[in-house]
């Protein structure tokens, strides 16, 4: 009798335990993901989706389906929008395919950077950069593909950005029970 109580409370400690664990490693990647949703080190929606699909089938959440697939929906969304946005502003404020080539290396080469958001510099350099090589008597054009792609860096890190939060807020309610 006691043996088997002893048991029962141990299996009890054992699932608190591992669900305390799951409920810390599902607010980490969240966190996490929402960090990268600025910063090109850490694959932002990724991880947060990740800690949401933790959350949900590590535990005995009962968080809705209707959640789980809109943020895989919003996720995707977003992985398709982070090459189309900033190519579109860029064409809009008149930069060139240069410009975007400029772009992607800036950004690869910034990353690298012992600066504070050295991927950003990067990518208005790599930006500015390209553009000059495809026309160096046209700095102004240059200056205004510039900032497209910042305007483009803003759009799509601020749909991340929501986007991340948004998931954090869903499982933290979730957690406490108000959804």
């Amino acid at each position: 009798m006691i043996i088997e109580e002893w048991r029962m409370r141990r299996s009890f400690y054992l699932k608190t335990m591992d669900y305390t664990l799951i409920y810390l490693l599902c607010i980490v990647l969240l966190v996490l993901g929402i960090l990268g949703t600025f910063l090109p080190v850490l694959p932002g929606l990724i991880l947060s989706l990740a800690g949401l699909l933790i959350y949900k089938y590590g535990t005995d959440a009962d968080l809705s389906m209707i959640y789980v697939w809109a943020f895989i929906a919003l996720t995707i969304l977003s992985m398709i929008l982070n090459y189309v946005i900033p190519a579109k502003t860029n064409r809009k404020y008149g930069g060139t395919r240069w410009g975007s080539i400029g772009s992607v290396i800036g950004t690869i080469i910034g990353v690298f950077l012992p600066i504070p958001l050295g991927f950003l510099v990067g990518m208005f350099a790599g930006v500015f950069i390209g553009e000059l090589l495809h026309d160096s008597k046209d700095i102004n054009k240059a200056l205004k593909s510039t900032k497209g792609a910042f305007i483009g860096f803003l759009y799509g890190t601020g749909f991340n950005l929501v986007v991340g939060i948004a998931m954090f807020v869903v499982v933290i309610l979730n957690m406490w029970g108000t959804i």
